[in-house]
């Protein structure tokens, strides 16, 4: 069985990305890259994303109640590969047609419970859907081991050298918070205070870092933050970001823009069944690389120092190489 299929979608040659002026180009066809970095990484974490769970039949491509199972051999793979730390990327729960409080909670009680058995920290970052039924006080109240601190969804916190910094970018632009389904999900933005914390975080050292987020920063329209141009140019400014990990945008995509890679890593739930399931392992290395391998359907890359474009990789990770089936 192919864990990881290879996509041409995703794919970018130098030439292309050159002619576009480090902006994403999709559907270039690429040589096969070098070999991955075989020095041992700053830091090694799981990344996973719109998990969407709920015990509700599967609408278009989305399979709601498949989610579990998917969740739970990404948390047994990414324990398998002694990760320092697994972060979900945000809509972690779905709801109802209509929606139910009560069985939102469970929803996310569910997913939550899961998530558990990884063996190190857990991070979360709010999404979207994380707000349709319930307020952000039931969402922070049930997600656990997230490093936050206590009256805040957006945080930072430090591995092995490495800053990390979650964004919360569940605001309209009037400055509330999504809560209970009062949002527009075309409608994402950082409030300023938050913009402010960040740019604090990232002027407060000199190492590196790496920033996540639920709705996309490097582009413009629906499934991106409104002022991410704001967002970038604080990231750029700072000359520590190395990449930024992002969910929400179920296909996934890459781009490169002002020195910093944005991976934006494909859907658990879209399709049924294991083999459309989606995660990934991110290694950071001490020359500024960032090794992601993909598994399922999640796409392999590495994305060099030095203000590189990415390069995807060749080569699948077979079902057999899963750790602990």
């Amino acid at each position: 069985m192919k864990t990881l299929p290879q996509s041409n979608e995703w794919v970018v040659s130098r030439r292309a990305f050159l002619r576009a002026g480090a902006a994403a180009v999709w559907g270039s066809l690429l040589s096969p890259a070098r070999a991955a970095p075989k020095k041992a990484p700053l830091v090694r974490f799981g990344l996973v994303t719109d998990v969407h769970y709920a015990d509700a039949p599967a609408r278009g491509s989305r399979c709601y109640r498949d989610s579990l199972a998917k969740l739970r051999e990404c948390v047994r793979e990414i324990n398998s590969r002694g990760a320092d730390f697994l972060i979900e990327l945000g809509d972690f729960k779905d709801q109802d047609e209509p929606p139910q409080e009560e069985r939102m909670l469970r929803y996310l009680e569910a997913a939550e419970k899961v998530f558990s058995e990884f063996h190190g920290p857990r991070r979360h970052v709010p999404g979207n859907h994380d707000f349709d039924s319930l307020s952000p006080g039931q969402f922070f109240a049930c997600v656990r081991d997230r490093g936050a601190k206590p009256d805040c969804l957006y945080y930072a916190f430090d591995c092995r050298g490495v800053r990390c910094l979650v964004l919360d970018c569940n605001y309209t632009a009037d400055g509330r918070h999504y809560d209970h389904g009062r949002f527009d999900w075309r409608d994402a933005n950082l409030p300023d205070e938050e913009l402010a914390w960040l740019e604090s975080e990232l002027r407060a050292g000199a190492g590196p870092a790496i920033v996540f987020t639920h709705q996309l920063l490097d582009g413009e329209g629906p499934v991106f933050v409104n002022n991410a141009a704001k967002v970038r140019a604080i990231l750029e400014r700072s000359g520590r970001v190395r990449a930024v990990f992002q969910g929400h945008h179920h296909p996934g995509r890459y781009s490169f823009l002002g020195g910093i890679h944005y991976y934006t890593l494909r859907a658990v739930v879209e399709g049924c069944g294991a083999e459309n399931n989606a995660y990934a392992l991110a290694e950071a290395f001490e020359d500024g690389a960032i090794q992601v391998t993909g598994y399922r359907k999640a796409v392999t890359m590495r994305l060099p120092p030095r203000a590189a474009p990415g390069t995807w990789l060749e080569g699948e990770v077979p079902a057999s190489k899963l750790g602990n089936k």
